[in-house]
């Protein structure tokens, strides 16, 4: 591969993905050439995407930033790429840099769309960069009001993360997660956890606000019975093309509950007036700093083995933030 060549991953149909070569653009006045260090998978949403369960009706507002190709397939998808800056204004030359680029060795992006990582950020633990957005907004979509009881279900990334978010605020919180094993990332993030049928047997402490985060529809009915009188449930998976059955004929309205949905495109209505993505983005790269974060990358892989990696990612198992080396 030339040094004007670039190797991307792009998922070629439903369950297949293969790495393919082409030509860079040329580097223009405002623009950076970023060579990839590190990128991450995004599991619920790059999973959904890797099977083909992305709804028709979705495809336009599903589109990441930089994606080539459409859905199903082929299709260049991703949005957590660390690289480093070869080509671009001076103050930008040899930066490490975070950009919402797919699985790529290097690309060429205005330099607007490359957000330097402070010093005290390990390149290694930027790609957790777009997952924590997710997780800030969720947390300000969840409105936490001092005194509340804050359950999160799903110890998977997104859910550790607001789960952390919460505690560090002062919330009393607990994590919830069908694997008891994840109890240690819970200890290591400072945050109580319990499993599921302990969470159930303690429902004298209902909970004022659950943050649903598993992306199985198992835990969003459990959001619904560990609710008290009022409370919301903040719905941060996205399920895709699959139908999720809830049971509100059950206490749903007597409870008056409300369900609520998440999605980061857009930032929190409580924030909206005086908060822009580019601050919400600087608050991320604060938080960032933390180096308890690192425990949520358990699993890593070379670039050049993704195609062979990524249907085991999709298909489940333990993985929390799976990172790509290159």
């Amino acid at each position: 591969m030339s040094g004007s060549e670039a190797s991307a991953f792009w998922v070629v149909a439903p369950g297949q993905g293969e790495l393919r070569t082409g030509p860079l653009p040329a580097v223009r006045s405002g623009e950076v050439l970023v060579r990839t260090l590190f990128s991450g998978v995004s599991r619920g949403t790059e999973a959904l995407v890797f099977r083909g369960e992305v709804p028709p009706a979705e495809y336009a507002r599903m589109r990441a930033p930089f994606q080539e190709g459409e859905f199903p397939g082929p299709v260049k998808y991703g949005y957590a790429n660390v690289g480093a800056v070869e080509q671009g204004p001076e103050a930008l030359k040899g930066k490490t840099v975070f950009c919402l680029y797919p699985h790529q060795t290097r690309y060429v992006v205005p330099a607007t769309a490359a957000h330097v990582l402070p010093d005290s950020i390990p390149a290694g633990r930027g790609v957790l960069a777009a997952n924590l957005e997710t997780a800030l907004n969720g947390f300000w979509d969840a409105g936490l009001q001092q005194g509340d009881r804050v359950a999160v279900i799903g110890a998977g990334v997104v859910g550790s993360l607001v789960a952390w978010l919460a505690r560090a605020a002062g919330f009393d919180v607990v994590l919830i997660d069908i694997n008891p094993q994840r109890e240690a990332l819970a200890n290591a993030l400072g945050v109580a956890f319990s499993t599921p049928s302990a969470a159930l047997a303690n429902r004298a402490q209902q909970v004022d606000k659950i943050i649903h985060a598993s992306g199985a529809p198992p835990g969003l009915l459990l959001a619904l019975n560990l609710a008290a009188f009022e409370a919301t449930v903040i719905e941060m998976s996205w399920y895709g093309n699959k139908l999720v059955p809830l049971p509100l004929g059950e206490a749903f309205h007597a409870l008056r509950l409300t369900l609520k949905s998440s999605q980061v495109g857009s930032i929190a209505p409580s924030h909206r007036a005086t908060w822009s993505h580019e601050r919400r983005f600087a608050r991320v790269l604060e938080l960032l700093a933390d180096e308890r974060l690192d425990v949520l990358i358990n699993s890593e892989s070379a670039f050049a083995d993704l195609p062979a990696v990524m249907p085991r990612l999709a298909a489940g198992g333990d993985v929390l933030c799976h990172r790509i080396n290159y």
